[in-house]
This record gives C-alpha cells, sequence and structure tokens, in this order.
C-alpha cells in the first residue's frame, strides 16, 4: 500500500509521520486490499487538523477527519473515524439498512 504524509503550513516531527504510517498499516489490515492512503496534517492557528483518506479497490475511499490542538489525538481520532467505516463495511448488508417498525 501506497501512504502519502502531507503538512501544510505546519512541521511534523518524524516520529509522528512513523505514527501516522503505523496507524496506516493497522488500517489497512483491516481492508481486504487497500490501495493507497493519505494523511494531511494542517495547521490553522493554535489548531491542528488531521485527514485520512484511505483508498480501497472498486474506487471506495473512506474520510476520517478531526481537529485538536496537537496532531497526535486529532490523528486518533481521525483514525478512529475510519475505523467506525471500515467494521460498518465489513458488517453483512442485512446489518447495514436502517431497520423501520412496522405499523
Amino acid at each position: 500500500m501506497d501512504i502519502t504524509v502531507q503538512a501544510h503550513h505546519m512541521e511534523i516531527s518524524n516520529m509522528l509521520r512513523t505514527r501516522a504510517e503505523r496507524v496506516i498499516g493497522r488500517l489497512g489490515s483491516l481492508l481486504h486490499r487497500p490501495v493507497d492512503a493519505i494523511v494531511r496534517f494542517e495547521q490553522d492557528g493554535g489548531t491542528r487538523k488531521v485527514e485520512i483518506v484511505l483508498h480501497t479497490t472498486r474506487r471506495r475511499a473512506l474520510v476520517g477527519a478531526a481537529r485538536h490542538r496537537s496532531a497526535g489525538p486529532a490523528l486518533a481520532e481521525a483514525a478512529r473515524r475510519v475505523e467506525a467505516q471500515i467494521l460498518h463495511l465489513k458488517r453483512p448488508a442485512n446489518e447495514r439498512r436502517p431497520r423501520t417498525a412496522r405499523a
């Protein structure tokens, strides 16, 4: 899987870059055939934003974004959001449909 780490208006340390690659590796292991991933770090004033875009086969993109004062917790929250989408996709289709009450 090809992993791209981008930083906009901020510097990221090698440790944070490595952490992002480990997170993407863990998320990729939950999928059957991940294609590539993009991790974007942005700084807007005192807020850091992390966006994870994980591309899978059949042109499906899973996106998770989060904001926090520091990049580490934002990365963790964005990863949780992508993981929730992965787990939702792995459930059988009949369990994903919302159930409506019968009148």
